[in-house]
């Protein structure tokens, strides 16, 4: 368990601020997964900002959807989506009910519950990549579209919490540009990462869809858009 950190659930006040302010701030906090096979928790070490009908790069960009109603609000709440045919991503979404914006979840320590994950990441060659990456952390906490739209400042039983943590110093705080993100959001620096911790995945810039649509295997991680 990390040093220091508290283990007081988050509140909705925290998640009802403006999407830039809590992206940040939630870095080094501790993400709380119950499952029937026992707890896993991560420590937030990578995340991205989409701010909704004012960001290009939102999955919300063009207005509400059934896909991506949970973003529309109430705040606190889980967005999660399936892309590509393979893997969800989990975003927190932020701001009053009826503003869309959310924080994409790409990257994190498992602090708990690392056999459990193991078994789920069974690719991964060290504890450090277990959740490095947004669908690799999905993966490792048991995250799909089951869970889009809880409530995560539901209390200790929700499936979802996230708990006060340890949050990253001021000085170890970075940010740049979004992962896979092209367009006229793609030079937003609205990615947000803890330096220099081996957790966080590597940057990669937008790589434009082949004509019959397809993208290469090695580009994918590339290609995954946030909220």
């Amino acid at each position: 368990m990390t040093v220091g950190s508290d283990r007081t659930p988050l509140d909705r006040s925290f998640f009802d601020r403006p999407v830039l302010e809590v992206a940040p701030d939630l870095l080094g906090r501790v993400l709380v997964r119950l499952t029937p096979q026992g707890p896993i928790e991560v420590r937030l070490t990578e995340v991205e900002a989409y701010d909704g009908m004012a960001d290009p790069g939102s999955h919300a960009y063009r207005g509400r959807t059934e896909r991506n109603a949970s973003m529309f609000g109430p705040p606190g709440h889980a967005y999660v989506y399936f892309t590509y045919g393979m893997w969800h991503c989990l975003n927190l979404v932020c701001r009053e009910a009826g503003v869309a914006s959310g924080v994409l979840l790409r990257a994190g320590e498992v602090i708990r519950g690392q056999e459990l994950a193991r078994t789920r990441r069974a690719t991964a060659r060290k504890d450090h990549e277990l959740a490095k990456g947004p669908a690799r952390l999905a993966t490792a906490l048991g995250v799909d579209r089951e869970l889009n739209g809880i409530d995560i400042c539901a209390g200790p039983k929700a499936p979802l919490s996230v708990l006060q943590g340890a949050p990253a110093q001021a000085d170890r705080v970075r940010n740049g540009p979004r992962t896979g993100v092209g367009g006229e959001g793609a030079t937003h620096p609205w990615r947000f990462w803890v330096s220099d911790d081996p957790s966080v995945s590597p940057y990669r810039a937008h790589v434009p869809r082949r004509r019959n649509g397809s993208a290469s295997p090695t580009k994918l991680d590339a290609k995954r858009r946030g909220a």
